[in-house]
């Protein structure tokens, strides 16, 4: 059983007013949602609620106002398909506290949807001030977060209100954790970690986190070239930091000591621009030409980390293995996912990714709905593989 109260744990909601801390800072372009995906995720719990009978009042950032009204950052037009996603009306209220939530509050029946204006437009939300949190409290009876990809930041509507009202995790953010205990917390072994992306720099805390808790590190994207590079191998014109050669050392080192195989491409595709269709060949990472630069790993290099997820029982991911966006630089990614996707649908492999350019290359390979879980949230997906404390799930642990 889960260390927190869910759902499951709210036996009679009926006329109760449920504060729902939902993540709706969904992509906006040119006035219109282009991905509803994180509406989607919270739909479950708000109508599992409306359905029972709770008055369902949702709590929702947009942007970065800092703590000033913008306008352009406004809930009110995503209310609107918020209503579209749940085929059911949703109110909305000029303000997440005192007279015009009060007012919406006060008019809503068994079942009502209120959507309340963003929270960040209070200074007192980010700073998790303890009077804006009682502000909040005062419109509910109970707390509900269903906003994992908020729960790395200490603020009032995320972690504030749970020390005041009686608080549960959502259904999303239920199945997250869980996936997150299958996938770090307590895995099933060997674990095969997959890290790519662009640079070392920005996942330091990640690896070394990684190499004390997984069997073997599979490390891709313009991060392999670094550690190509830290391994005294001429990488070329390709991405690559090479003043975090000692940084790269100390991770292996640290890595050999835990037990952890650090895996790197051991070929190539290379090419010398970068843009869809550029000629280009594979060749033997310790070949690459001087003006060219690596964009994907090689067939080489992806048959053996194939084989390191046939072996594994559950693969932890983030991060592509080359410049998917642009093919022929896609190969490598399409094939090690679709792989990882048919091991997870033969119930052999649990398997969970996460992080934006993740989802992207899963989406692009067409398995993310195979795989066991894939998460939308960014940063707390990313501080949770880290190793970091999340405030707002720690907060809501009994």
């Amino acid at each position: 059983m889960p260390a927190f109260k869910t759902l499951d744990d709210l036996t009679d909601v009926s006329g109760k007013r449920v504060l729902l801390r939902v993540d709706l800072n969904v992509p906006v372009k040119d006035g219109k949602v282009t991905d509803t995906t994180r509406i989607e995720r919270v739909a479950p719990t708000i109508m599992e609620l409306s359905g029972k009978g709770a008055r369902v009042i949702l709590l929702a950032h947009f942007g970065r106002p800092k703590g000033q009204v913008v306008p352009s950052m406004s809930l009110d037009p995503i209310a609107a398909v918020v209503e579209n996603v749940l085929d059911h009306r949703v109110h909305f209220a000029e303000d997440c506290i005192g007279e015009p939530a009060r007012t919406a509050v006060g008019a809503m029946v068994k079942g009502d949807i209120l959507l309340l204006e963003n929270t960040r437009f209070h200074a007192g939300e980010e700073g998790n001030d303890p009077d804006f949190a009682k502000a909040l409290a005062e419109n509910g009876d109970i707390y509900v977060n269903d906003a994992f990809s908020a729960a790395h930041r200490a603020h009032a509507s995320t972690e504030g209100l749970a020390h005041l009202l009686p608080a549960y995790a959502g259904r999303t953010m239920q199945a997250e954790l869980i996936a997150l205990e299958k996938g770090l917390g307590n895995p099933a072994r060997p674990v095969v970690a997959i890290v790519g992306g662009a640079k070392v720099s920005s996942k330091i805390d990640l690896l070394k986190n990684l190499v004390k808790k997984v069997d073997s590190l599979v490390i891709g994207g313009g991060m392999a070239n670094t550690f190509l590079a830290a391994r005294g191998i001429d990488v070329g014109k390709s991405l690559c930091e090479h003043d975090l050669a000692e940084t790269v050392r100390a991770i292996e080192a640290e890595a050999e000591a835990s037990g952890c195989a650090i895996v790197l491409p051991v070929d190539g595709v290379v090419a010398r621009e970068f843009k869809a269709g550029a000629d280009n060949e594979t060749v033997d990472v310790t070949a690459i030409p001087a003006d060219a630069m690596m964009l994907d790993v090689g067939p080489k290099s992806v048959e053996a980390i194939n084989a390191w997820i046939s072996k594994a029982d559950t693969l932890v991911w983030n991060g592509p293995l080359g410049a998917f966006e642009i093919p022929p630089f896609d190969a490598a990614t399409v094939s090690a996912a679709r792989h990882a996707a048919r091991r997870t649908a033969e119930g052999l492999l649990v398997s969970v990714a996460g992080g934006g350019d993740t989802v992207s290359a899963l989406n692009h390979a067409d398995v993310a709905d195979e795989f066991s879980y894939v998460s939308t949230a960014g940063g707390a997906f990313l501080e949770w593989m880290e190793g970091k404390p999340l405030p707002g799930v720690d907060v809501l642990k009994s």
